[in-house]
């Protein structure tokens, strides 16, 4: 049966089934950091601190906001009519803001341990000015994560909003670093402590990885039949 997130140890399995330590690196951060794939593949040299064993993600978001061209009134996405002068909505007026956030994450002492192998056997490559941990793009990340996954013998997994089944992805290993960060502790400062780590801005954001990973509903409705 298709499970819905990573194990901690499919992840390890993960990582074994690389055949070079780039690779390697790049399984270990997206798990152990929980970042999203850009994150990762933004880190450079100066935004790792061996002695306070952290590492900051710079991360940079661009929002599209859209407006109405008689009125300039605000549009949503999918609008039809103007809400400000009621005029149908046959063209917009789009306008990009960039938000750039960063936020200090701790990493544990292994993970230091393999950054530092890494940055001494040359890994550190020069790109528009500084020195960054990966060449590689989104693409390539995913078909080195997608790769190492059937390597490892690992099958898809199944979206627990809609049910469909997807592959193992970048973006699969953040998530298995929020569940088990739950499933450690789904205490109020726990959840508020993740949000953070993962820099969601709405804690409701945050609280789907509880609903994923809680056994609280089973166990309600199994309590309910005993004597």
């Amino acid at each position: 049966m298709a499970k819905t997130y990573l194990e901690p140890e499919e992840v390890v399995e993960l990582e074994e089934a690389t055949d070079n330590l780039r690779d390697r690196l790049l399984i270990r951060l997206l798990f152990r950091l929980g970042c999203r794939i850009s994150e990762v593949l933004g880190i450079g040299e100066e935004d790792i601190d061996f002695r306070l064993g952290t590492v900051t993600i710079q991360h940079l978001k661009v929002r599209m906001k859209l407006f109405c061209p008689q009125c300039h009134a605000r549009l949503a996405k999918t609008a039809k009519f103007c809400p400000g002068c009621g005029g149908k909505v046959e063209k917009v007026v789009s306008e990009a803001s960039e938000h750039h956030r960063q936020r200090v994450l701790p990493v544990d002492k292994e993970t230091l341990g393999l950054l530092k192998e890494y940055i001494d056997h040359g890994g550190l490559v020069e790109m528009n000015g500084r020195r960054l941990l990966f060449e590689i793009k989104r693409r390539r990340a995913a078909d080195i994560v997608s790769q190492c996954a059937a390597r490892a013998g690992l099958g898809y997994l199944v979206n627990p909003e809609t049910g469909e089944l997807r592959g193992i992805s970048p973006h699969r290993l953040r998530d298995a670093f929020a569940v088990m960060a739950v499933k450690k502790d789904d205490s109020g400062d726990g959840l508020r402590l993740l949000q953070e780590h993962l820099g969601h801005q709405n804690i409701t954001t945050t609280m789907r990885y509880r609903k994923v990973s809680g056994e609280e509903q089973k166990e309600w409705y199994e309590r309910m039949w005993q004597n």
